[in-house]
């Protein structure tokens, strides 16, 4: 491609972008924006695309998963069927047609594909199969805010595999596994498989790949002394000891903590540790209120509240609500005397404690010298907690530690959850009718271009691995109103294309040090500068990644470059 004519609209700075992948993706002309989420790809952005999708088609179709595409536009009563056109939240874009019918704009394909399935397959003989595509998806997110990491419109590959029984599913999973380390390595990213909760799209086994970034979302809890690693919506909190001392506590007193609602607070002004207080926070699960009760010094983890009562969505009450519930506001809610109101879960660190501080139901005042059993009844006890650094590793007993992390892939087990719903269904050997065992897989093929930026960039742009550049080789005249060079590099240009490689020419009348700041911005692996010394036979060849350069004759380059491009990840 000759730059000249080509449309790469380089920008020095940009004032609207916080991530360094949206904002080089911006400035290098890979990328602009329509509306808030909702990008058009500019053809060296859409050539990173491509590439990112003919590895991800390559291992799809190594494992036998075979490609199709489902309509991006789906009818209300599919969703309906499986109850997520409620559930899934505001996220899910809905329309109506002419005929006022409810249309959702598609986020994941599980309905449409059950759909598909329960029609034309209906027999154990034509199982496992797996089905996959490449296509847009849309989201109403709430904060578009990070480029291609959170857009409202994405490229998605999506596969949908169905079973006769539990092995074949298993074997699925595992072959899936294997073939997004594949896709991921491939692509040059820096990645670890997490345990994850299956979030709206259900199911049990589940794992999430995470490129390790500070840009990232998510919290990675890891282990320090095995490979444990789990997002930390799903990290186990184990290694929970008795309490030190079984005598039991006084009996409980109500004192007085004006205006004092926070744990932070209400330890302050006790003079106590925030290990001796409870939080008691009401949250909402499928429509109903539960209280969760968790030491002061623990958060919350509303993931696994929703996975210890087998709900669907679980929410923070708001304030209304508590004070419906409890009849005083946040910060004064405590379990003793609630239990007639409100279904009670404990954390498994609440019930060690012999003596703790509680809200007392009443505002301005907690109650001191509270014992669980004694002074009030618990309906299930969990881990309910998010895991801390330091924690026990689950698996070994390490220490914990954390990282950040951007979720390019997710693999999940579903189950029936979609087929019994749906009725999808098929005969087994017996004759006998069985529902669908299903498995979904995911990546996100745009997230994953913008993940590949933030691992791979430096202080001057960025630096495409040889795999998914828009191009190999960088071509360069210095000066195209010289006559010797502009021979050179022509000659060069027609002999590398005529050799397959994909090479960039930049023949434009700039100045030498426009071009070459532009090069680094753009990040293609291999740079070829035909300069002052063309005449002499002799050009420079240059890699973004190491800086590594040194001057060849222009005869020997078709020669010595693939060594050169093989370097350039190096």
């Amino acid at each position: 491609m000759r730059q000249k004519n080509a449309l790469i609209p380089t920008l020095r700075t940009v004032s609207e972008a916080e991530m360094i992948s949206h904002q080089l993706m911006l400035r290098a002309g890979f990328i602009r924006q329509l509306a808030a989420g909702i990008y058009t790809y500019l053809p060296l952005g859409y050539r990173v695309l491509n590439k990112v999708e003919k590895i991800v088609r390559e291992e799809m179709d190594r494992i036998g998963a075979q490609e199709l595409l489902l309509p991006a536009l789906h009818p209300a009563e599919l969703w309906q069927e499986t109850g997520r056109w409620d559930a899934y939240g505001p996220e899910l874009f809905k329309v109506k047609d002419r005929h006022d019918r409810d249309f959702a704009a598609g986020p994941t394909h599980e309905e449409v594909i059950t759909d598909l399935l329960r029609g034309e397959i209906n027999t154990y003989k034509k199982l496992p199969m797996s089905l996959y595509q490449i296509q847009t998806k849309f989201r109403d997110e709430k904060r578009p805010r990070s480029g291609l990491l959170r857009g409202r419109e994405f490229l998605m590959k999506d596969a949908y595999s169905f079973h006769a029984d539990r092995d074949s599913l298993d074997q699925t999973y595992e072959d899936m596994y294997q073939a997004y380390k594949n896709i991921f390595t491939r692509v040059g990213l820096d990645f670890r498989a997490v345990e994850a909760d299956a979030g709206a799209i259900g199911g049990k086994g589940t794992h999430e790949f995470m490129v390790l970034s500070d840009a990232g979302e998510d919290t990675i809890a890891m282990c320090g002394a095995c490979d444990y690693a789990a997002n930390i919506e799903m990290a186990e909190v184990v290694g929970v000891a008795d309490a030190a001392d079984k005598t039991e506590a006084p009996a409980h007193e109500k004192v007085a903590t004006p205006e004092k609602r926070t744990i932070e607070e209400v330890a302050a002004y006790l003079q106590v540790d925030k290990e001796q207080l409870v939080k008691s926070l009401l949250f909402i699960v499928d429509g109903e209120p539960v209280l969760v009760l968790v030491r002061g010094d623990h958060e919350v983890n509303d993931v696994k509240v929703k996975n210890l009562l087998e709900g669907t969505v679980c929410e923070l009450a708001d304030e209304e609500t508590v004070r419906r519930v409890a009849g005083v506001p946040s910060g004064f809610v405590g379990p003793v005397g609630l239990k007639e109101k409100v279904k009670i879960l404990a954390d498994q660190a609440v019930m060690q404690l012999n003596d703790m501080i509680v809200g007392a139901n009443e505002v301005d005042a907690h109650l001191m010298h509270v014992q669980a059993g004694r002074d009030f009844s618990v309906d299930q006890v969990g881990d309910l907690r998010n895991i801390q650094e330091g924690d026990a590793c689950p698996r070994c007993g390490g220490a914990i530690h954390f990282k950040r992390g951007i979720e390019v892939g997710h693999v999940f087990k579903l189950g029936t959850r979609y087929s019994e719903a749906m009725s999808a269904r098929f005969l087994d050997a017996n004759g006998k009718e069985q529902p669908f065992i299903m498995g979904c897989y995911g990546i996100g093929i745009s997230r994953t271009v913008a993940s590949i930026i933030e691992q791979h960039h430096d202080e001057n742009g960025i630096i495409w691995p040889v795999a998914v550049a828009p191009f190999t080789v960088h071509l360069i005249a210095v000066n195209m109103k010289n006559e010797e060079q502009s021979r050179v590099a022509e000659d060069l240009y027609a002999e590398l294309k005529k050799a397959g490689v994909e090479v960039l020419f930049d023949d434009r009348l700039e100045r030498a040090g426009v071009k070459f700041k532009d090069a680094d911005l753009l990040g293609i692996p291999v740079r070829v500068t035909v300069g002052a010394k063309a005449g002499e036979g002799l050009v420079e060849i240059k890699l973004r990644r190491s800086g590594e350069s040194q001057e060849l004759a222009v005869d020997n380059l078709l020669n010595e470059l693939p060594a050169w491009i093989k370097r350039a990840d190096q």
